[in-house]
């Protein structure tokens, strides 16, 4: 599951509080089955000042979201897609649903 979202991709929350809204993916915690969107699911910690980490206070930081929550999104649809993977070879694509046009990088 974890195959068809990789960092930097461009994502849209399906689900939940932050339903509607798109961002960038930062982290992808596999074993977790969750990942890190740039700018959603912010959560507030009280970070407790320490020698690396002087200031002390209430920080805001993003939390991770359900991967079944996320859907990739295709620049060239504007839309939320599914994804397929098409192999040329030894080279596997990700491919949007939809158009057909590769994904990410």
């Amino acid at each position: 599951m974890s195959e068809r979202i990789r960092k930097g991709d461009q994502v849209q929350v399906i689900a939940g509080k932050d339903k509607g809204r798109r961002g960038t993916v930062l982290r992808v915690l596999p074993t977790e089955g969750r990942v890190v969107v740039e700018g959603l699911n912010k959560q507030k910690r009280h970070q407790k000042a320490t020698q690396t980490v002087m200031q002390a206070g209430i920080i805001t930081r993003e939390g991770p979201i359900h991967l079944s929550n996320v859907m990739p999104y295709c620049s060239h649809c504007g839309k939320p897609v599914r994804v397929a993977v098409r192999h040329d070879g030894d080279v596997r694509e990700r491919v949007c649903r939809t158009c057909g046009n590769p994904l990410g990088r």
